[in-house]
């Protein structure tokens, strides 16, 4: 009997192995990431301000002059953003990886040009100081989400929301709520292509309740001080465009 025993715990060697080899690989491709080459030639470019501020002109009529985005998370407040993010997503539009019709007509080399004008304007939104009325969502100051954040997406995106910009993790700190719950819902059913895919994974099956926690309290999270726009800032490099209420203000 023991020996019967000992023969079929062996002959699950070779099946345990394979699983563990498989595993690995997995893992292992999904370290690996592949970028688009205007990407890699676009983060090792310095900006040219300047030439950043003429070419934000063809962003203002959806992101707003102050970089703002809408309350409604129509659209996000990309003011403050990492350059180096900002980078990655333009150059993951223009390559067909992040699908956005609207984005991708606007990043195409037509409207923005080669590596260069994306290093610019990303580098020009990247300084444009942010506002902190933005749409929240309903459990701002839960200690749940504070914990789940902390626990499943400090690492990627900042204890606090501030970004990861050597791997390109976005910051999250004041951000709409509900474009982050639009995005979050769209990378969790893989809509959204270009999505880190260990985070793919760690959201496929969470919950409604600890999703709008961790959202809630990732949207109220308060940019450092130096990143914030004084009370009823406007851009001073657009003072003659027309500011109807659609886009944020810094009360």
């Amino acid at each position: 009997m023991k020996i019967k025993r000992k023969i079929f715990s062996l002959s699950l060697l070779p099946v345990l192995i394979f699983s563990t080899n498989l595993q690995a690989v997995e893992e292992q491709e999904m370290e690996q990431k592949v970028y688009p080459p205007e990407f890699l030639e676009a983060i090792t470019l310095q900006s040219d301000l300047e030439n950043g501020k003429k070419l934000y002109r063809g962003c203002m009529s959806c992101h707003g002059p102050e970089g703002w985005g809408t309350r409604t998370g129509s659209y996000p407040q990309i003011a403050g953003q990492l350059k180096s993010v900002i980078i990655k997503q333009l150059a993951d539009f223009r390559a067909g990886n992040r699908d956005n019709p609207i984005m991708r007509a606007f990043s195409s080399s037509r409207a923005l040009g080669g590596p260069q004008e994306i290093a610019d304007v990303a580098g020009y939104i990247a300084n444009l100081p942010m506002t902190t009325d933005v749409d929240k969502g309903p459990r701002p100051n839960s200690a749940e989400g504070k914990e789940k954040y902390e626990e499943k997406c400090g690492k990627c995106h900042g204890e606090k929301g501030e970004g990861e910009p050597i791997d390109h993790g976005p910051a999250l700190h004041a951000q709409h709520f509900s474009y982050l719950k639009r995005q979050f819902d769209w990378i969790r059913t893989e809509r959204r292509r270009n999505a880190d895919p260990k985070m793919t994974k760690q959201i496929k099956n969470m919950g409604l309740r600890e999703e709008i926690e961790i959202l809630s309290y990732a949207a109220d999270l308060r940019p450092p001080e130096s990143k914030i726009a004084p009370e009823g800032y406007t851009n001073p490099d657009f003072p003659s465009f027309v500011r109807k209420g659609r886009f944020g203000t810094n009360r």
